[in-house]
């Protein structure tokens, strides 16, 4: 007798320190399993059960359990007439209490404990949400996806997944618990790797700053797969709060990066002023106006030509990324100048004056008229003289001497071609 004592009260502690579960928990789920064994053998004897509750009583050392019985007092009874009527119990457990009922009662208790282990797990995990945790991509399961935390399961619903990223099985992912509900299938773990509180705590996890709260993440913008802005600020004196995030040479933003499958990451500083938040969430673009209409929330901002379509970005992701960072409805329009107007300097154009074939003579006659006006000739404003052919002028240089812009009538010297010679000035 001694015996059976021992290995009741053992498989009660292993039971409880293997499932670590409350050895209470345990007794109360035995005992509810004995009371619908012994409900399901009684019905099958003909005996009425509805109209009665029942209680039964384990003694947790030597195993030993038994029946009791009562008549269910009126909807409307007191609890006095409640405690008198459970006063009135009586013993109906059977003899032997059989071997079908206690089957019956062998599965109860692992359903029980089953349910008893996952609801431990559960409460320990309900303390978790909103953390990061790693898992292991288990199986598919239709659009969803199942992922093993290691005590559980947890589910990846479709609308949680980043578009476009590609899943293996047994493959390790780092996800954010989304939360625990209630389905038809009990309670269920949801992760996410699609919010933007993933991000938020996977700065967290790479920025020391801001765990020890001296950066801030004041707001958060995102569309998973394609972008997201993040805006950060802090109190502490020295300490610049986009350079925290971003770290030396990138490395933290880009951990970060690495982690969401590349997705682009913008890190901007957090203003009160909301226009100067919205300059800075529209970046790369610049040289914006920005006028706010704060009873109706809308920011008109005004953006050169060449800056529009930064600012407005790709299909019109930099605007909504910033108006659901700042709250305001964005009014992107271009002002019709540009940011910064280069200052158009026209060559100018050099028209070399026609080199004109002057005979000796007439050279002569130019060169003392030259000398007598005392004006000084360079280097380059010298005749190159040729046998022959008199003087030329260079062609990119001025003649140090004034031409006659108008052809004499009469040509008397026949080597002088200077312009056209009118049939009428022929003599």
């Amino acid at each position: 007798m001694q015996t059976a004592r021992t290995e009741f009260s053992q498989a009660l502690k292993a039971i409880a320190q293997e499932r670590g579960l409350d050895p209470d928990v345990i007794l109360d789920t035995i005992k509810q399993a004995i009371i619908a064994a012994y409900k399901r053998d009684a019905k099958e004897q003909g005996e009425e059960v509805e109209s009665f509750d029942y209680e039964a009583v384990l003694d947790p050392t030597s195993g030993e359990t038994r029946v009791f019985a009562w008549a269910l007092p009126a909807e409307d009874a007191t609890e006095k007439e409640k405690l008198k009527a459970k006063k009135e119990k009586r013993d109906v457990t059977p003899p032997g209490f059989g071997r079908i009922a206690a089957q019956t009662a062998k599965q109860v208790i692992h359903q029980k404990i089953r349910e008893a282990e996952k609801g431990a797990i559960m409460e320990e995990f309900e303390e978790k949400v909103g953390s990061l945790a790693s898992g292991l991509i288990l199986r598919f399961d239709g659009p969803n996806v199942r992922v093993d935390l290691g005590r559980t399961e947890a589910i990846l619903l479709a609308e949680d997944r980043i578009p476009n990223e590609r899943l293996n099985l047994n493959q390790r992912l780092t996800f954010l618990i989304k939360a625990i509900s209630e389905t038809p299938r009990g309670k269920e773990i949801f992760l996410s790797r699609a919010a933007p509180e993933f991000v938020e705590k996977l700065f967290a996890r790479e920025v020391p700053e801001i765990s020890s709260k001296s950066v801030e993440i004041k707001a958060i913008a995102r569309e998973a797969g394609i972008r997201t802005k993040v805006a950060v600020f802090s109190s502490q004196t020295g300490v610049d709060p986009v350079g925290s995030c971003v770290g030396q040479k990138g490395v933290r933003v880009q951990a970060v990066t690495n982690e969401i499958g590349g997705e682009r990451v913008d890190v901007i500083p957090w203003s009160e002023d909301k226009a100067e938040l919205i300059k800075s969430s529209l970046s790369p673009a610049e040289s914006l106006t920005v006028i706010l209409d704060k009873e109706k929330m809308i920011a008109r901002v005004s953006a050169p030509e060449d800056q529009l379509s930064m600012a407005i970005g790709k299909d019109g992701q930099n605007v909504r990324l910033t108006a659901k960072l700042t709250g305001f409805r964005i009014e992107v329009e271009g002002n019709g100048e540009l940011s910064a107007p280069e200052e158009k300097v026209e060559e100018p154009i050099v028209v070399a004056p026609p080199i004109k074939k002057i005979t000796k003579t007439k050279a002569k006659k130019l060169a003392k008229k030259a000398k007598s006006s005392s004006v000084e000739k360079s280097d380059s404003d010298e005749v190159e003289k040729k046998d022959g052919e008199g003087d030329i002028v260079p062609e990119n240089a001025e003649p140090a001497f004034p031409v006659a812009t108008e052809e004499p009538k009469e040509v008397k010297d026949p080597e002088v071609a200077v312009g056209e010679v009118k049939s009428e000035d022929i003599k």
